[in-house]
């Protein structure tokens, strides 16, 4: 298992937690509070052949979004940094780009 985090500044850390968790609602298994959000990415989402499943877990904070990334491999994971990454740029469009400051967890 691999992992990333990063500390995301932006003002809307919940709002955008919330409208990231109802999108990816339709078709993955999501489970979000104002504060705090789950998403899981089963092992063959996107069409890739990854062993296990992954997780984004996204907790809000006053001043920015808090991610974190669990992946079953290296590839899995950069592939989700990316997918977050321009999901979240364009619920917060206002802000974007957002920083990244990605961090092996």
């Amino acid at each position: 298992m691999v992992a990333a985090t990063a500390a995301v500044p932006t003002a809307n850390g919940s709002k955008c937690l919330q409208q990231l968790c109802k999108h990816w609602s339709h078709n993955l298994s999501v489970e979000f509070s104002p504060e705090k959000g789950v998403v899981v990415f089963p092992k063959d989402a996107r069409g890739a052949d990854f062993p296990d499943d992954a997780a984004v877990t996204f907790t809000a904070a006053p001043d920015r979004l808090h991610v974190r990334i669990e992946a079953s491999a290296d590839e899995q994971l950069e592939r989700l940094k990316e997918v977050v990454a321009t999901h979240l740029d364009r619920f917060a469009f206002r802000e974007a780009p957002l920083g990244f400051d990605w961090k092996e967890a």
